[in-house]
């Protein structure tokens, strides 16, 4: 075999790793972000507004959004806020959102009707509203 013939090889052979590779990174990062996907957005809702209050028992903020536990009437509802910036534009400080405070809030369940989850479109601390998403009021 000349030395042609066996760099050519060498070649072809990378050429299939690289692109046997690339092809498993691909589909382990599409496989990866399809919780994601499918957590993120509005697509799990069931695209009507509800309204619910209660008592807020924990709280976790920051990216990528805020999540609040909430108890509603003894039923505990994981409660979806905007993302830092979201919160600060519609006006919430981190300390408004806190364990023991009385909160009403309006946003989209969960399409199945046992995950109780609600993303909130804005919210009611006391009398003063904080609309998170101005463009789905």
């Amino acid at each position: 075999m000349t030395m042609a013939a066996v760099i050519s090889e060498i070649s072809k052979s990378d050429k299939e790793t690289r692109f046997l590779q690339s092809a498993v990174l691909a589909l382990g990062l599409a496989l990866a972000g399809e919780p994601a996907l499918a957590h993120h957005g509005w697509a799990w809702t069931t695209g009507k507004d509800i309204e619910l209050a209660g008592t807020i028992t924990e709280v976790k903020l920051g990216n990528p959004h805020g999540i609040l536990k909430v108890d509603i009437d003894g039923t505990l509802w994981t409660v979806e806020v905007g993302q830092p910036w979201r919160n600060e534009r519609a006006g919430l400080k981190d300390s408004d959102l806190a364990k023991g405070v009385q909160i009403r809030l309006i946003g989209e369940p969960a399409a199945d009707p046992s995950d109780k989850r609600l993303k909130v479109e804005r919210l009611y601390l006391g009398d003063r509203e904080y609309v998170l998403y101005p463009d789905r009021k």
